[in-house]
């Protein structure tokens, strides 16, 4: 009885440890939905034409919320470049999970990639921390976690299926990102469509690895080219 008194005390007097984590349940919350929202308009009109208060009525919020929670219109629209390229860069891993061969899966991926405007978008931010050192941070670590789970899924996809990689996990997806965060500018600059930014960016990477057919089928040719410098 006595430990339920003290429960009841608690409950009434309000936990302190209980409100504290409600609060951040409830910030988190909200930097999700202003994000939400902020993401479709910075998309479609730009960092300059979009005014915190159309994130803030697009998310039913206060203007005042986005500055407690983001401080600057400009961070906001980093981090909102930053998540969905990471959100790109796990969809591009499911798509590329029903591949069997290293030619499926290196399309897969870039099909998935250039369909979208997540690296476009995300170039924008790069460019803003140019002369926006404190939003610098944001970036670095994204495109630290984006090469990490990058090479992580690549180095899974080989060991699955057993390929012969031409490059180590970690070289492959950072050269995977370079290269679609390069041709995709160029060819939004040049008004290229996806399905040609996505066979241009098949061509740039090139072959990625090897199955295990075409291995073994090398060490055939291998063999019998040994086998006939010997007779």
């Amino acid at each position: 009885m006595a430990e339920k008194s003290v429960q009841d005390s608690f409950e009434a007097a309000g936990d302190p440890k209980h409100a504290a984590r409600a609060t951040r349940s409830a910030g988190r919350k909200m930097r999700s939905l202003l994000l939400d929202a902020a993401s479709p308009l910075f998309r479609e009109r730009g960092l300059s034409g979009t005014a915190i208060t159309d994130i803030a009525a697009a998310a039913d919020a206060f203007p005042s919320q986005i500055t407690y929670y983001f401080r600057t219109k400009e961070a906001l629209f980093v981090e909102c470049a930053c998540r969905d390229l990471l959100y790109l860069a796990r969809a591009t891993e499911q798509a590329a999970l029903k591949a069997r061969t290293p030619r499926d899966y290196t399309h897969a991926l870039a099909e998935t990639v250039t369909a979208s405007d997540s690296v476009a978008f995300f170039a924008e931010a790069l460019t803003l921390t140019r002369r926006r050192q404190d939003l610098a941070p944001l970036v670095e670590r994204t495109i630290e976690r984006l090469h990490g789970e990058g090479a992580r899924a690549y180095a899974s996809q080989v060991a699955r299926h057993g390929w012969r990689s031409l490059r180590a996990p970690d070289e492959s997806s950072r050269r995977f990102w370079a290269v679609a965060i390069g041709v995709i500018l160029e060819g939004y600059a040049m008004g290229r469509s996806p399905e040609a930014l996505c066979a241009e960016m098949l061509r740039v990477l090139g072959e990625q690895a090897k199955s295990s057919g075409d291995a073994a089928r090398l060490r055939l040719v291998d063999d019998a080219s040994h086998s006939n410098e010997e007779g």
